[in-house]
This record gives C-alpha cells, structure tokens and sequence, in this order.
C-alpha cells in the first residue's frame, strides 16, 4: 500500500483518508521525489542559475501549492 503524506511539524500527514486502527504503528519507506530541472529551462540558461533551481526544489518542495496561503496560520 502506498499512503502519500506531508511531513509537517514533526509528524507525517496522510494527503487522503486512511482506515488504520488508532495507535497502529507503521513503517515507513520514504522516497525522494526528483525533477530534471534541466528539462524544465530554456536551453542556453546559465549553468549557476541551474543548480540554484535544483538547490530550491530539494529544500522547499513540500508538496503545497497553497504555503503563501497558508503563511500567517503558522505564525505565533
């Protein structure tokens, strides 16, 4: 089974209904989601502006098209 999910604040958040017994533990397998960058640019971009793309899109894809959105519902 493969149960997509958002790691927020610590705990993983399941993107669709699940039907798991309250307290049952699981194992998890996490895979990377990767994207060619250099399939997305217009041929002849800058070779640094490249590796900036593929540098953003490891440490901030966080499955949410919504996080400006959502900004302030995370503030203190």
């Amino acid at each position: 089974m493969t149960i997509r999910a958002v790691f927020e604040n610590g705990v993983f958040r399941p993107m669709e209904p699940v039907k798991f017994p309250e307290g049952m533990v699981v194992d998890l397998q996490v895979m990377e989601e990767v994207v060619d960058v250099r399939s997305l640019v217009p041929p002849g971009t800058d070779e640094g502006l490249i590796r900036v793309y593929e540098i953003l899109g490891r440490q901030f894809d966080s499955g949410h098209h919504d996080t400006a959105e959502r900004h302030n519902a995370h503030q203190p």
